[in-house]
Order: structure tokens, then C-alpha cells, then sequence
């Protein structure tokens, strides 16, 4: 009987940290930004995809965005490949915001210099 429980305590404490794992709070779900930049590296990787960006602010100072994307795997199945972005690539990115205000996000849409959409929505 113990180990029955021991066994569902630890299946629960799996699924919450799951769970965890991919919440969606640290977002600013409510709130869309558009971001144009030049992508400085291309993160293909488990569990989720990255995209730094750098965009230059209204002070005309350069600043680095670390957006992230779903997992490979995902974007696969949405058009994007590993080849998709590369260093010196200009895009249009539209995110939802970090809550805290740090320059971070979740890709929503990426479009590329010549207007074309990048993939599809991540």
C-alpha cells in the first residue's frame, strides 16, 4: 500500500512540474510587441528554440532580446528548419512581451527582410 502511494505522490509531483515547465506566466499573454532586429544566433535546440535579437532602442543604442520558441520538433511541422535564421539575418518579430519588462519573449510571427513570413507561427 505505501509503495502505491509513494508511487502516485511521485507521478504527481511530475505532473506539476510539468506543468510548470511550460506555463505560460512569465508572458505578457494580454500584449503583442513588434520587434525589427538583426538576428545574432539561431538556438535550434530541446526543449525550446531561442532567437537573439538585436534591436536597436529609441536611443539609438544596440539592445540583445532573447525570444523564445517552441521545440524543434514543433516548428518542424510549422515549416522552420535549423537553416530558417542566420547571424546577419534582418527580421520582423512579433512577441508577447516578458511581464517583468526584460527584453525577452515569446515568438508569435517572424518575418523576414523581403516581407515573406518565416515558417509559420511559432
Amino acid at each position: 500500500m505505501f509503495r502505491h502511494l509513494a508511487l502516485a505522490a511521485a507521478l504527481l509531483a511530475c505532473g506539476a512540474s510539468a506543468e510548470a515547465h511550460h506555463s505560460t506566466a512569465m508572458f505578457d499573454m494580454l500584449h503583442t510587441t513588434t520587434l525589427v532586429g538583426t538576428v545574432r544566433q539561431f538556438q535550434w535546440e530541446n526543449p525550446h528554440c531561442y532567437i537573439q535579437l538585436v534591436v536597436r532602442n529609441a536611443r539609438g543604442q544596440d539592445e540583445e532580446w532573447s525570444l523564445e520558441m517552441t521545440a524543434p520538433m514543433h516548428l518542424q511541422r510549422l515549416g522552420w528548419k535549423r537553416t530558417s535564421l542566420k547571424p546577419g539575418d534582418r527580421i520582423t518579430v512579433t512577441i508577447h512581451p516578458m511581464r517583468d519588462g526584460s527584453r525577452g519573449g515569446n515568438v508569435l510571427t517572424a518575418t523576414g527582410a523581403d516581407g515573406k513570413p518565416i515558417g509559420g507561427p511559432a
